[in-house]
């Protein structure tokens, strides 16, 4: 049992989980059942009917509301994209850059959110990367920020040691300047409570198939839409403030959505909005803070048993600087990445070190277990804490 909710419970839900030490959902969540059981909803309709198109495309609309909730928002500020990449490069490219102008990133945050905007150099667009370290706040970023500067895009949590950007006071930071301010969620959205309009943020991005629970394929875009002037870059029939009955296209009526769907092309990943409406409800149910609260619990018992075999942990141990999920142990991938796969345990490797990430089912006898495989190979001198 967690303190937080009945984990026991939430643990049969996922059976991976019972047949693998699964520490890897920093990379892929295992598939829960109620997830399968809305994909298999979809595709039971599709193998009987044909599929019920209407009905479907009023699930579509009834998860972009349940997700905007979700996210303290209004439906008509979500579009539904591929993935992360996806949801960047829309939001890159929708901004009024100029040659010229600059965008700041943080060194070494997560590459398909630096190429989106890197791609922009071919229009004169300047991307400076601020030095990632243990605190990154509004105070990190004012001293770079100049008279070119038009953007800022960051992770609030990053995928390879978990540090977690104090992303609100950086939005204060953007509205103070007049610079837009691009939020990547990936790492955090399902785990950390996110209030999208506390960040201030004109794009905020993701996929779902980590803290929400779905199989690849299926990402998210809140626009804020005060910011009517952000046009999409690619246009269809779907993107249009007036779709034409005759679906005849007419060059006169091209006017973008006054919604966030503005941003999406049509045909959607429609087994995976199944997915995220069965996931989001199993999300509420727990409640995000409990599940937050949950990793944090066995965050502080994984760093507890590091420091006990003297093995270091890579980037922040407090929790107000680290995500609640995402742990990195400075043991080098290459040599032990092979012995965990050898015992049954999945992780990740990352740049420095081996990723330890965790999912609302785990326990602390997941990490208990994880310690274990460590101590049954040896701890070299060189991975202990300093």
């Amino acid at each position: 049992m967690s303190g937080h909710y009945d984990v026991d419970a939430v643990r049969r839900e996922f059976p991976a989980a019972e047949r693998i030490t699964y520490l890897d959902s920093g990379f892929q969540t295992p598939l829960a059942r109620p997830v399968k059981a809305a994909i298999d909803r979809f595709l039971s309709e599709g193998l009987e009917t044909a599929g019920p198109k209407s009905v479907w495309l009023d699930r579509v609309e009834q998860t972009r509301e349940k997700l905007a909730r979700f996210l303290g928002v209004s439906g008509d500020g979500i579009a539904f994209t591929k993935n992360t990449s996806e949801s960047m490069n829309i939001a890159a490219n929708a901004l009024p850059l100029r040659a010229g102008d600059k965008v700041l990133m943080i060194h070494g945050d997560h590459p398909n959110n630096a190429y989106a905007f890197l791609n922009l150099r071919r229009k004169g667009v300047t991307v400076a990367f601020v030095p990632m370290t243990e605190i990154v706040n509004a105070d990190s970023l004012r001293p770079y920020i100049d008279a070119s500067t038009r953007a800022i895009s960051i992770s609030q949590v990053t995928f390879h040691a978990g540090h977690r950007f104090d992303i609100e006071s950086i939005g204060a930071l953007c509205a103070e300047k007049g610079l837009h301010f691009v939020v990547d969620v990936m790492q955090a959205i399902g785990v950390v409570p996110i209030d999208a309009k506390a960040m201030r943020a004109t794009f905020i991005g993701s996929g779902s198939h980590k803290g929400l629970l779905v199989p690849q394929g299926l990402g998210l875009l809140y626009w804020d839409k005060s910011r009517a002037e952000l046009e999409p870059t690619y246009l269809a029939a779907a993107s249009l403030a007036e779709v034409p009955a005759d679906l005849i296209a007419r060059p006169d009526r091209l006017d973008p959505a006054p919604s966030a769907r503005r941003f999406e092309l049509g045909n959607f990943n429609l087994p995976a909005i199944h997915a995220l409406d069965a996931s989001l409800d199993m999300i509420e149910a727990l409640g995000v803070e409990n599940i937050q609260n949950h990793c944090f619990d066995l965050g502080d018992h994984l760093i507890a048993r590091l420091d006990v075999l003297g093995v270091r942990l890579v980037g922040p141990r407090t929790r107000q600087h680290r995500a609640p999920h995402i742990y990195v142990i400075a043991l080098p991938a290459a040599e032990w990445l092979g012995h965990f796969e050898e015992n049954n345990v999945r992780v990740s490797p990352e740049r420095d070190g081996i990723r330890v990430s965790f999912g609302m089912f785990n326990t602390i006898a997941d990490v208990d277990r994880l310690i274990e495989v460590i101590q049954r190979r040896g701890v070299k001198p060189s991975s202990r804490a300093a």
